[in-house]
């Protein structure tokens, strides 16, 4: 197993990717700190999966947007568990407008959580390290849209380019005290978030056609190169985007 014995907090882990990178990590060998804001439901379904994996976990509610709430999930995750090894910045959101239309309210919940969430998230990962004299792995739930423009969703593409430009000034800054951060870059994965396009025949098709592997990706393509980047295999790995999207950032046209 190749996370045996590490401690790892998944932010947004009840649903969708961040649930299946739980799982995954379960399964590898971690014990996990499953967190969410809103659908309990779901983080006592990922709780249950890990437990079935026969590992310890942990549910701890917390808004990503709001920077008491991450240390308060930080710090009662490493207490409960007595440290932390791990932490995939998963939690993010996106909302659709016409550029013109965004309202400044719009704006901040998707740059709070997507990039303010992320930044202070992995700010307190790093205290904590530390301040046990410990190395420690990030994992960043970006997006193709960090690379790819998307229309009528300027704030969701700046937060996550912004995620792009942190993560690769943090791996400078964090390289000398054996803290490995890299990004994943999902595209069209098979989640809640996408139902809309699941459900629009004429869209998904146009979709899949600039996809050379010809299909969608699912949670589990993602929770696989999680796995990889939170591993002692990535020792050699920081600063580096992974772009999970069946080849589809090098084939795209905006329709």
């Amino acid at each position: 197993m190749r996370l045996k014995n590490k401690i790892a907090l998944v932010t947004g882990s009840s649903q969708g990717i961040g649930r299946a990178i739980a799982v995954r990590f379960a399964q590898e060998g971690a014990d996990v700190v499953i967190n969410y804001n809103r659908t309990a439901t779901g983080a006592e379904e990922a709780l249950a999966e890990v437990e079935a994996a026969g590992r310890r976990g942990l549910i701890v509610q917390a808004d990503l947007g709001k920077v008491a709430d991450i240390r308060r999930l930080i710090n009662t995750a490493a207490e409960h568990f007595g440290r932390l090894d791990v932490l995939v910045n998963n939690a993010g959101l996106e909302t659709h407008a016409p550029f013109w239309e965004v309202t400044e309210e719009d704006y901040d919940k998707v740059l709070n959580v997507n990039l303010k969430g992320v930044f202070f998230a992995a700010q307190e990962m790093v205290r904590h390290l530390r301040a046990t004299n410990r190395r420690g792995k990030i994992v960043n739930i970006s997006s193709v849209h960090e690379e790819l423009p998307f229309p009528n969703f300027s704030a969701y593409c700046a937060s996550k380019g912004g995620v792009k430009m942190l993560t690769r000034n943090l791996a400078v800054e964090l390289g000398p005290l054996g803290i490995n951060i890299n990004n994943i870059a999902p595209g069209a994965i098979e989640t809640p978030i996408n139902t809309k396009l699941l459900n629009d025949p004429m869209k998904l098709n146009a979709l899949l056609g600039q996809i050379p592997l010809g299909r969608l990706g699912q949670t589990g393509d993602v929770a696989s190169v999680a796995v990889f980047l939170a591993s002692d295999d990535a020792d050699y790995v920081t600063g580096s985007t992974y772009y999970v999207d069946g080849g589809l950032t090098w084939n795209y046209e905006e329709q």
